[in-house]
């Protein structure tokens, strides 16, 4: 099992409330024996607020962002190329029922992940492809 546990919003004031919160859902996990055979993946995002203004925890599925920033390259003051990693897109899908709009509203959202991103519905025709292409490649370098 693995959880990815983020505050939302930049800053640092209300970090105890969110590591309470941290403590009191692993705690829970921990008691209820949430560890199996299956593997799993728990995205949650704390709102940025005083223990005290934090609701309820909410399931929700993922919003939606627009593209990232790009990447800004820049050279250090050793001559060394520097990567500063964008910032994250604008809110794209901000509903009901998904984790932004759970955090807006100041609860912290846990949201269930697949771990498995392959597409099965393509494996088939990905499969026949590249049969085919190799098919291709044999007769393509036999040929004088």
């Amino acid at each position: 099992p693995a959880i990815a546990f983020s505050q939302v919003e930049k800053g640092w004031e209300h970090l105890d409330a969110a590591q309470a919160t941290v403590r009191a859902l692993v705690g829970q996990m921990l008691q209820q024996q949430l560890v199996g055979n299956k593997p799993w993946l728990l995205n949650v995002n704390i709102p940025n607020l005083p223990l005290d203004k934090i609701k309820p925890m909410k399931v929700c599925r993922l919003g939606r962002r627009h593209a990232a920033e790009p990447v800004i390259v820049q050279d250090s003051p050793r001559g060394d190329k520097m990567y500063w990693i964008g910032s994250a897109g604008a809110v794209k899908d901000d509903a009901e029922g998904t984790d932004f709009h759970a955090t807006v509203q100041g609860h912290v959202s846990l949201t269930p992940l697949k771990t498995d991103l392959t597409d099965h519905e393509f494996l088939r025709y990905w499969s026949q492809t590249a049969a085919a292409m190799g098919r291709a490649s044999a007769d393509a370098s036999s040929t004088p």
